[in-house]
């Protein structure tokens, strides 16, 4: 994988934190640069399993940050089917706010067969019910202790 110059990072808790995945990923993308990078923690969003792994309101979800290039950026929202409704990408800070912010797929408890229940505050879409939760408390993409 080539070193990406773009400042798109994604924070990646699943099956995108294997680097063969992102390479299959990014494959089919002519020149996508990418770089999975170090450990990371996702602080007020916890990982709850379903047909495949999403998040929800409540403690912490350790990953890795991935950088893509705009045309990774793209393929990876197709990937995680962004497209077909199951998954939002919504953007949370970090700790360290010159890094700016960064990148997150939460996918569709429902349409994704999770049987816990995940409670999103009041809203007409899952991306507003997800935005308004990390804007309302301190969710937030720290460095990995």
């Amino acid at each position: 994988m080539a070193t990406t110059r773009s400042s798109e990072t994604v924070f990646v808790y699943g099956t995108l934190t294997d680097p063969d995945r992102v390479e299959a990923v990014l494959r089919s993308v002519p020149n996508a640069a990418s770089e999975l990078g170090p450990a990371a923690v996702l602080e007020g969003l916890r990982r709850v399993e379903g047909e495949y792994p999403t998040l929800a309101p409540g403690d912490r979800t350790e990953g890795r940050l991935l950088s893509v290039d705009e045309r990774g950026l793209e393929a990876l929202d197709r990937y995680e089917g962004v497209d077909r409704g199951l998954y939002e990408r919504i953007a949370v800070p970090r700790e360290d706010s010159d890094a700016g912010d960064c990148w997150i797929y939460v996918g569709d408890p429902d349409r994704l067969g999770v049987e816990e229940r995940v409670d999103w505050p009041d809203g007409s879409s899952l991306e507003d019910r997800v935005r308004a939760d990390v804007s309302n408390r301190d969710v937030v993409i720290a460095a990995s202790e």
